[in-house]
């Protein structure tokens, strides 16, 4: 089964940030071992899977993690929050769809659901989720975190594309595109996308790196495609169009990003 069609904003913390009580699960999972990223999607699904297959809405609340390293060499650390995340995504269902819907899916009641979501997401206390998904595409904001001359292009099985930077780094330039686009192309869409990313980075550890990782959608890119593939520079260049106050520019990058994005939406049914 190949791996869920997503893409992922991850956040590594130093070891410091699970120091106490609260990281006793995440020091567990690295005594177990971390996973590889490029294991993490399929991860989560099984977890996510045995859990409905036992009738439980949410899988069970062990703590799986990922490791890297920062640029000072020292040991991050991405605990997958599967069960929190799982939690959000429970709550947003019954908030959002109907009730034949909701009825439709759940095996008991839906206060109870609801209660036992609430519980699950409160499991990681005044922190946040470290890991932030999209189906199908890579939001084109995301690109603006990261230095386009830092991607890690990897051809050989398992295929992966990322980024890595560092958690200031990855603010300030949040912070310098949302100031951008707001006085390019006003206050929706982008601009919000990275002012909600900023607020969620800011909960974090200043040491902390983030990760901007393809996932599951190279099984839509070839090997030529993703060498090809200049989305983080096109950004850039957008953001810098539209800070000199060149508008055809930007819309000339925003074409080429369109153009690129939406053949891998295309590819969907050959995935």
């Amino acid at each position: 089964m190949p791996e869920p069609f997503l893409s992922y904003l991850r956040v590594y913390e130093p070891l410091r940030a699970f120091d106490g009580p609260s990281g006793a699960p995440v020091r567990e999972a690295l005594r177990r071992g971390p996973l590889a990223a490029d294991d993490a999607g399929a991860h989560d699904r099984e977890r996510c899977l045995r859990a409905g297959l036992g009738s439980r809405l949410l899988p069970a609340p062990t703590v799986d993690v990922l490791v890297t390293t920062s640029e000072s060499g020292d040991t991050v650390v991405c605990p997958l929050d599967t069960r929190p995340r799982a939690a959000a995504a429970l709550l947003a269902f019954l908030a959002e769809e109907p009730p034949v819907l909701r009825a439709a899916v759940l095996t008991g009641p839906e206060n109870v659901a609801r209660r036992d979501a609430e519980a699950a997401l409160a499991e990681i206390g005044a922190g946040a989720a470290h890991v932030v998904t999209s189906a199908w595409t890579v939001p084109l904001p995301w690109f603006a975190l990261v230095d386009a001359d830092t991607r890690n292009l990897h051809l050989d099985v398992p295929r992966r594309v990322h980024w890595q930077a560092p958690i200031g780094a990855a603010i300030a330039r949040a912070e310098r595109a949302e100031k951008v686009i707001r006085s390019g192309i006003g206050d929706d869409g982008p601009a919000e996308v990275l002012a909600e990313t900023t607020s969620w980075l800011s909960r974090f550890d200043r040491s902390s790196v983030v990760e901007l990782d393809y996932g599951g959608l190279v099984a839509f890119l070839d090997d030529d495609a993703l060498r090809a593939d200049t989305s983080a520079e096109l950004v850039a260049d957008a953001l810098q169009a539209l800070q000199d106050g060149d508008g055809d520019t930007a819309q000339s990058c925003y074409e080429q990003l369109r153009e690129y994005w939406g053949a891998v939406a295309a590819n969907r049914g050959n995935g």
